[in-house]
């Protein structure tokens, strides 16, 4: 395995003596209730766009089981679940209050027995070898303490042929874009949180934890290096998102 990737040493709070874990978890703890609506507005919405075009990557093979990595709010499971129509839809995340937000939208919706959100780590899932037809993660394996680990614990608990769908920010490749996005993200996204009673410090952690972030190409690599196959990424909206897919051989 790679030695740790310098992301996996972008944290929150740069002085502080938690591990990356503790501290991202804490910090969604602490925006969970403005969460969904933030993200809606600092995104203008274009990333339902994303995670649609991400789940019908997984429509051609008709999963009946699907686990959902990095959970949050539960936006992806119950998008996932309205558009395939699964067996079960799991979602794990280390943020409590995000998924009691997501147990909230769960329940509002009756799919109680169709969706399940418990606490669990991507480098430790708590399921056995082979258990599930698809994982997805989205906007979520930036955040990972150590993102090799993730990756390969992910394929453990895929089946032979099941499909891995990531989405994550990344940086622009063209000049123009690239500028106004890093601005953008820079300045005025926590300026925008802050006013809006948000935490103005989990959007600048956004940030750099996006800039650290190991993107196309390379990221391609890890998941190569991890055992997967079939990967290929597409860039989204300018490049400021990228669309990951791959699969576990055979």
């Amino acid at each position: 395995m790679r030695q740790p990737l310098p992301h996996d040493n972008v944290t929150p709070l740069a002085d502080s003596t938690q591990t990356k874990k503790q501290q991202v978890a804490a910090m969604f703890d602490r925006i969970a209730g403005r969460y969904d609506f933030i993200n809606r507005f600092l995104s203008a919405r274009i990333d339902l766009y994303w995670r649609k075009k991400a789940i019908a990557h997984l429509e051609k093979n008709s999963p009946k089981k699907l686990l959902d990595v990095a959970t949050g709010t539960a936006d992806m499971s119950l998008l996932a679940y309205r558009l395939l129509q699964p067996d079960h839809i799991l979602g794990i995340d280390i943020s409590e209050g995000m998924l009691e937000v997501g147990r909230q939208k769960v329940k509002h919706q009756h799919l109680e027995q169709k969706i399940s959100l418990v606490s669990g780590d991507a480098e430790t899932i708590n399921a056995p070898d082979r258990s599930f037809d698809a994982v997805m993660v989205a906007f979520g394996v930036r955040n990972f303490e150590n993102l090799q680990a993730g990756l390969q614990e992910m394929l453990r608990v895929l089946k032979p042929g099941g499909q891995l769908v990531v989405l994550e920010f990344a940086t622009p490749r063209n000049a123009f874009f690239r500028s106004l996005y890093n601005g953008y993200m820079k300045r005025w996204a926590p300026r925008l949180a802050q006013t809006l009673n948000s935490d103005a410090e989990a959007y600048a952690y956004l940030n750099r934890s996006s800039n650290a972030f190991p993107d196309r190409e390379v990221f391609v690599e890890l998941l190569q290096e991890a055992g997967y196959s079939n990967t290929r990424f597409e860039p989204l909206t300018f490049g400021i998102c990228c669309l990951y897919t791959a699969q576990k051989s055979f």
